[in-house]
């Protein structure tokens, strides 16, 4: 696997940059997309990109393993890679759509509130599948239920009614690059504010949405 892969948001004629990772480095960016996505308790922000540089390299390994001698030990080796590298992205695509499930009126209306140029959280499939959930959870509610009901409680706003992410719940992290000024916020009424540093390398138990932007940027690794 020495192939390397170009990953850029736009084309380069839009002045965005490009970022050239090796299937190394492109294997590290998903699995350390995967531990964020299981540990945050929001949806992240997707890596559709990612995703399917991915998912063109476990082609390119299943053709070189096509070509590759029988009975040749590095071919069970890197079949064993595949199998991992696959278990990984079905658990980090399985993860997002368990968390779309569960909050798929905040997501959809995050999205719906989104500012012009702001990037979406949803791929375009993810964004489909949670209206597709929506309508069905509002047509089963209707038909089991709601209709069963006295005129005035036939309706439901699922906004209020379904749980929002709890970004006020801790998680523990790896700081990447040193963060300075961090804000962090009370306990309780009688505390105040207090202002940290995080030093790279060092690991720590916060609040996530005290460092939910930093979990965006990548400069901290959830743990």
């Amino acid at each position: 696997m020495t192939e390397e892969l170009d990953l850029s948001g736009q084309d380069s004629d839009a002045g965005s940059e490009e970022v050239v990772l090796t299937p190394a480095e492109l294997i590290d960016r998903l699995e350390q997309a995967w531990m964020n996505e299981k540990l945050a308790p929001e949806l992240l922000g997707n890596e559709s990109e990612i995703v399917a540089c991915v998912m063109e390299q476990l082609q390119h390994m299943e053709e070189n393993l096509r070509r590759a001698k029988k009975g040749d030990l590095k071919v069970s080796i890197h079949q064993m890679e595949m199998e991992r590298i696959r278990f990984v992205l079905s658990s980090y695509l399985r993860c997002r759509l368990m968390k779309i499930e569960k909050f798929f009126p905040y997501v959809l209306e995050k999205e719906k509130t989104r500012r012009e140029g702001e990037p979406s959280s949803l791929s375009p499939e993810e964004f489909a599948f949670a209206r597709e959930y929506m309508v069905n959870t509002e047509t089963y509610l209707k038909n089991v239920a709601l209709k069963h009901m006295p005129p005035n409680l036939q309706k439901v706003d699922l906004l209020r009614a379904v749980p929002k992410p709890d970004l006020d719940s801790y998680v523990f992290l790896r700081v990447k690059e040193r963060q300075e000024n961090i804000l962090v916020e009370p306990e309780t009424d009688e505390q105040r504010d207090y202002v940290i540093d995080l030093e790279e390398g060092s690991q720590h138990l916060i609040r996530y949405k005290t460092i939910a932007p930093l979990v965006a940027s990548g400069a901290v690794q959830l743990i």
